[in-house]
Order: structure tokens, then C-alpha cells, then sequence
């Protein structure tokens, strides 16, 4: 051999030796192979788990426990007290539907009225469209088409969402409402094309009473609610 092969094997065995120490060598105790997308996928599973109100789906309604199961006198606890129309209306609901659960309907419709105060106020049809009932939603329409006849945006930012309670419940053919007080702080405005000020206050801080009634078919598979009625209190 020249020399120029035995400079070649001699390199090549360096290289060896180096490889060796940085990698090591294989035991049978190695840890298996890291699989980067698992953890996405533990992670979406555990989002699965814990489903917040999106667009598409209202309130999803998914109780630990049959509320039929609980004792009437503590059935409504929290909620209301019994004998009452509010009492009334929910035993009547659940008579309908025996997983109905208020607490985690009030949970749902909290985050639902947030999605579309905002949806309205960005002009989020799509989103608007799964949210609310049919004749709501014209009612809807028609104030974001005459924003954007003028050529006006609207930009709202919730402080806080300091209540939602029960005012009433009923159930009929079928048919289930609730109707929800909701007590807010939140800062909105409407400006024109040229970024001045049409309404609203980018500095003040707004107190806000909505009384929004939701209504589902308790016949029907789809667990949701969609918002039929809204209103305002002083």
C-alpha cells in the first residue's frame, strides 16, 4: 500500500472510534424512539376533553351526572329555590331531557354570549349563522349591512362578564327555553372610514345587562342551543 492509502485507513479508523464515543453503543436497555407528534396528539385528545362553545356548536350540554337523579330538594340548589317558576320550569325541562344541566348550561352560555357579541360586532356572519336562531340572525344582519353601507367598523373588548344567571325556564312540545341575565363590562366603539368616532366611548368602560333567551328541540341528537331572543335591562 502507498502512503496515501494507509493516511485514508488510518483516518478512517479515527472517525470510527470518534463516532463510537458520541453515539455509544446499543445495549437492549435503550428508550424507544421519541415521537414528536405525540404530544400533539395527547394534546388534542385532552382538548377533546374539555370542549369550549365554538362556532358551529353553541352550548354544548354534558353533565357529570343525570340532574333527574338528584334529589328534588337539591336538584336546583345554587340556581334557585324549590317550589318556585324557575324550579318549575327546569324540573320540566328535565323531565324532557334527564341529562339537562344548568350549572353547565350557564358555564357554555357564558362563553357563548361572548362569541357573539364579538362575531356581531366584527361582522362574523359564518360564525353568527351556527349561533343564532334564524330570526335573530336577519335582525343581526340588517345592523351589520347598515355598518357597512357607511363604511363603519366596530370594535368591542370585554372587561369582564360578571353574571349570568336563570330568569326562567320552560319547556313546551318539545321544545326547551332558558332566558339568561347576563351583567358585563365592556369597551365599544364605532368609527367611520376616516377613523373617527360615529359611537361609543375607546375609553369608557360600559355596564351592560342582556337578558338573552336560548331554545333547543330536546327530540332532537343535536345537544346545542341557539339563541332565539335577546333583550336589554337597565
Amino acid at each position: 500500500m502507498d502512503i496515501y492509502t494507509i493516511i485514508f485507513l488510518a483516518l478512517a479508523v479515527f472517525i470510527f472510534l470518534r463516532l463510537r464515543s458520541v453515539l455509544g453503543q446499543r445495549t437492549g436497555n435503550e428508550r424507544p424512539p421519541y415521537d414528536r407528534a405525540a404530544p400533539n396528539v395527547v394534546q388534542r385528545a385532552q382538548d377533546n376533553n374539555n370542549v369550549v362553545p365554538m362556532p358551529g356548536a353553541v352550548i354544548d350540554q354534558a353533565p357529570l351526572a343525570p340532574t333527574a337523579d338528584v334529589a328534588p330538594a337539591d336538584r336546583w340548589k345554587g340556581i334557585t329555590e324549590p317550589g318556585t317558576p324557575l324550579a318549575q320550569g327546569l324540573d320540566a325541562i328535565v323531565a324532557q331531557d334527564s341529562s339537562f344541566d344548568p350549572r353547565h348550561f350557564l358555564s357554555g352560555a357564558r362563553g357563548a354570549y361572548e362569541m357573539i357579541v364579538l362575531a356581531f360586532a366584527n361582522g362574523d356572519r359564518r360564525a353568527l349563522k351556527d349561533l343564532l336562531s334564524s330570526e335573530v340572525y336577519e335582525s343581526f344582519e340588517t345592523v351589520i349591512k347598515d355598518r357597512e353601507k357607511h363604511e363603519q367598523k366596530t370594535e368591542t373588548r370585554f372587561v369582564s362578564i360578571d353574571k349570568a344567571e336563570l330568569v326562567s325556564a320552560e319547556a313546551r312540545d318539545r321544545a326547551a327555553q332558558l332566558t339568561v341575565r347576563f351583567v358585563s363590562q365592556m369597551i365599544s366603539v364605532t368609527r367611520d372610514k376616516t377613523g373617527a368616532i360615529v359611537d361609543g366611548n375607546p375609553d369608557k368602560v360600559a355596564d351592560i345587562t342582556d337578558v338573552w333567551t336560548f331554545a333547543r328541540d330536546t327530540s332532537s341528537r343535536d345537544p346545542n342551543w341557539k339563541l332565539v331572543g335577546t333583550g336589554s335591562a337597565a
